[in-house]
């Protein structure tokens, strides 16, 4: 069996909207083989200090980086990872990203969830190693970009697990689009939590391309 991508389930027909850059970057990647990106932050974390000492945990986890940084410099390998029982596998991405004081490392798993007649197919991110944070997700196609808000969000730490309310989740918007003038993928994201307003973002522009995988890519 093929193994598909979450995002192919979410998305549907929908997903032939898409740019073809964009198609290729959300479709299910082949056995044997990574997807790797590489380009620039223009910005990444959050300038409110007063967040950096509550953010250091989840950085230790690989969830949001506790600081702020201009031009950095980063490297993403996705792979589409295959689930017994299911023809959609799990998206996995690994982000390496220059910051000051060195490169820091933040991963993510997204899977398929619903798929019913009372749930339609979405997804569910599931950020950190081990994972710590999940956010659940509507995505819009609109002039070849995908736009996608969180609308459930929850917390893991060991055996506990809390899915916070509404009226406090923090709220992701997501926004994954093609630049016809670089020929670079532009990706902007952003935090923003109830009465405070936003709390983390990151935006910038990368090059994407499927490659072979070498014996060693698993280490990287």
């Amino acid at each position: 069996m093929t193994t598909r991508s979450p995002y192919e389930a979410m998305l549907g027909e929908r997903i032939d909207e898409l740019h073809p850059s964009l198609r290729r970057y959300f479709s299910a990647i082949p056995e044997g083989y990574i997807g790797v990106g590489e380009g620039v932050f223009a910005e990444f974390g959050t300038p409110r200090r007063w967040l950096w000492p509550i953010l250091r945990v989840l950085q230790s986890r690989g969830v949001l980086y506790a600081g702020f940084a201009r031009s950095a410099r980063f490297r993403v390998i996705n792979r589409t990872v295959a689930i017994a029982g299911s023809e959609f596998g799990a998206a996995e991405a690994r982000r390496e990203i220059d910051v000051p004081g060195g490169n820091w490392t933040m991963v993510d798993s997204v899977i398929v969830t619903g798929g019913t007649e009372s749930a339609p197919p979405g997804v569910v991110d599931r950020l950190g190693d081990p994972h710590t944070v999940s956010a659940q997700f509507t995505a819009e196609v609109k002039d070849g970009a995908l736009s996608m808000t969180s609308i459930k969000a929850g917390l893991r730490w060991g055996g506990l697990r809390i899915r916070l309310p509404r009226w406090c989740a923090p709220v992701v918007h997501l926004t994954e689009a093609y630049d016809p003038v670089s020929g670079l993928q532009r990706i902007t994201l952003s935090l923003t939590a109830p009465i405070v307003g936003k709390i983390y973002e990151y935006r910038g522009h990368f090059a994407y391309g499927i490659v072979k995988e070498h014996p060693n890519a698993a280490q990287q």
